[in-house]
């Protein structure tokens, strides 16, 4: 072998074992902490640089980031609103109006229900409609305007109205189509679409039952309310496991429900796994970190360096964070067991000294064939 070929493998020895000695080598490890460029990149201006934390996850930052968490207060809104004790008639309501021993009038209603039924096709329900001004029309009564009153209040009207024409008229009020109130059941439920709302107060329970309840992809911890413009976030097991009644919440017209499903919350599990995933919370909205590991068939005990098993978490235009947990002793489960993952966290498992030193390697083969093809030919 030539001084010239040698002279080249020593080279390449010399800088596989700077870089398996170096912090820089490929891979992900933060055994420092990293840094986060924040100035301004442009020109001569050097580039800001602030530090991010690891914080090591251990019991007190599980007690702590337990006590930090927010309290929900959509129920308190939601429950304490106030709600209209009875149901008050709107446009499209259709009523039946029934005067005893008048079959004068049932005839009117019959021909007030054909024009209904010709005029829309999708309620056959036969009885008087309110208009879209919320006017009434009946005979001997004349047009009344009666939205927003209560049934009650429409047969006393009637009454009045024809104990003029009539002696002692005996005046039977009822509603046969319930239409000038709906919400809306959108997302992860069997059924979504509208639903009217009738005389038993629409509740969220009575909401997702008629909408045919939840699918198994619904995330219900992370149920969306919109009304008057403004969204309500609701977490139906952290109410129920607060003793709150989900029931108390009654839905107004105009309302909007929304499901969200599991896969909208996920987590990124990558790194030295079995399989990199998208892990998704249970049904009941939660996620262990050890629930996430699970669902990425475990950590690779053959690549894995589960010394460094990171957590790195950051909404959009907020600073991140990055949590550390050394995952070498089996106790460490129990704090990956109670340690719960937030919407888009990652979870990063880095490689072990072994592997790095083998990619590294394999990065530098070309060079080292080379070395060792320029020494033969040199002979």
């Amino acid at each position: 072998m030539g001084r010239g070929g040698l002279a080249a493998i020593i080279a390449v020895l010399a800088l596989v074992s700077a870089l398996t000695g170096c912090s820089t080598a490929p891979g992900m490890r933060m055994s420092e902490p990293a840094s986060l460029p924040t100035g301004d990149t442009s020109g001569n201006n050097a580039q800001a640089q602030t530090d991010i934390p690891i914080t090591e996850i251990n019991l007190r930052l599980i007690q702590q980031l337990r006590a930090s968490a927010a309290p929900d207060s959509a129920w308190t809104v939601l429950a304490s609103a106030n709600q209209p004790a009875h149901y008050t008639l709107g446009p499209g309501d259709v009523l039946d109006i029934t005067v005893w021993d008048h079959p004068e009038l049932i005839a009117a209603q019959s021909g007030q229900a054909n024009s209904v039924s010709a005029q829309r096709a999708a309620d056959p329900a036969p009885g008087f409609v309110i208009d879209q001004d919320g006017y009434l029309q009946f005979p001997y009564v004349g047009r009344e305007h009666v939205a927003g009153m209560q049934i009650e209040d429409v047969q006393r009207l009637v009454h009045d109205r024809l104990s003029v024409v009539y002696n002692k008229p005996q005046v039977t009020v009822r509603i046969v189509s319930y239409r000038s109130k709906q919400i809306y059941v959108d997302g992860e439920v069997l059924t979504p679409g509208s639903y009217a709302i009738n005389d038993v107060p629409m509740t969220l329970y009575q909401a997702i039952s008629r909408a045919g309840g939840f699918t198994k992809n619904a995330d219900q911890s992370q149920m969306v309310l919109v009304r008057d413009g403004k969204s309500y976030r609701l977490d139906l097991p952290a109410m129920l496991a607060r003793g709150e009644n989900p029931s108390s919440i009654r839905l107004r017209n105009g309302d909007l429900l929304r499901v969200v499903a599991r896969e909208d919350n996920g987590v990124y599990v990558m790194g030295e796994v079995s399989k990199p995933v998208t892990a998704v919370p249970m049904r009941n909205g939660k996620l262990m970190l050890s629930d996430a590991i699970s669902q990425a068939g475990s950590v690779n005990a053959n690549t894995a360096d589960p010394q460094q098993l990171y957590v790195i978490r950051g909404a959009e235009g907020t600073e991140p964070q990055v949590y550390h947990l050394d995952a070498r002793s089996p106790v460490s489960m129990i704090l990956a067991n109670q340690f719960q993952l937030q919407s888009n966290d990652v979870v990063y498992v880095d490689s072990n000294g072994l592997v790095r030193l083998s990619r590294v390697l394999n990065l530098l083969l070309p060079a080292i064939n080379a070395g060792l093809t320029a020494a033969v030919l040199t002979k």
